[in-house]
């Protein structure tokens, strides 16, 4: 059983913690793979292909939308052997811009839980990402001010939660961090001494997925959405 006594701190992840965000990117790949459409014969083909290209450009583009649509292009132009024409380049960057001004869509129970959590505890979003993006994103969700820290990191390791931590004076044991991703959000976590949340969402970008054996071990809770964690919170300071 994990003890949640200690906590004083809570931290959030972003993207489909507070907001809706993979489903974007699934729809702007089915919108590229229609661009496309007279270039390939299996629309597997598209996938596998823009996987192939997000994992290798990952060092040098990061995490997000701009990383994403250069990547597409990129997949588009070696699926039509150079053919694709400058107006279906325009049509995947058009659609790239579109990722970027989508409306920002607030996860069920999140505005309300999100205010209750900065009303006890220091209250941190940390969030990987395109800088711009996502404090973009955070500035029009309407939340931002119930934030004591915002980070937005290039990556979510041990290491980046060490050093987090360090920066902000935060002992490991008084830290809880609560996400969506088993790879960013809760085994790095654990990892660096602090607790860690699990609130799955139902599409998870693959390369954020875990397989049972990595994730074995390690001592989390999974809850269903935000605001079961703030009745978790507020039991245990009761108990």
């Amino acid at each position: 059983m994990v003890d949640f006594s200690t906590i004083r701190y809570v931290a959030l992840d972003a993207d489909d913690t507070l907001w809706m965000n993979e489903p974007i990117f699934v729809k702007t790949q089915d919108a590229c793979r229609d661009i496309i459409d007279d270039f390939i014969t299996d629309p597997k083909e598209l996938d596998e292909k823009l996987y192939e290209y997000e994992k290798k450009n990952l060092r040098l583009f990061g995490y997000g939308v701009k990383g994403f649509v250069l990547s597409m292009i990129e997949t588009v132009i070696e699926l039509s052997n150079g053919k694709a024409s400058g107006s279906q380049i325009q049509q995947i960057i058009d659609l790239g811009k579109e990722m970027l001004d989508h409306p920002v869509h607030l996860l069920e129970t999140v505005e309300n839980s999100v205010k209750v959590l900065a009303e006890h505890y220091t209250l941190l979003c940390i969030t990987k990402g395109d800088l711009f993006d996502q404090e973009n994103k955070l500035a029009r969700s309407g939340i931002a001010d119930h934030f004591d820290i915002v980070e937005v990191v290039s990556e979510k390791n041990e290491q980046t939660y060490t050093d987090l931590l360090k920066r902000h004076n935060i002992p490991a044991d008084q830290f809880l961090m609560a996400g969506n991703s088993l790879k960013s959000d809760v085994l790095p976590v654990l990892q660096a001494g602090g607790k860690a949340i699990h609130i799955p969402y139902h599409t998870t970008w693959e390369m954020e997925k875990v397989s049972e054996h990595q994730a074995a071990g390690y001592n989390y809770l999974e809850l269903g959405r935000l605001s079961e964690l703030v009745d978790l919170l507020r039991t245990e300071s009761q108990s």
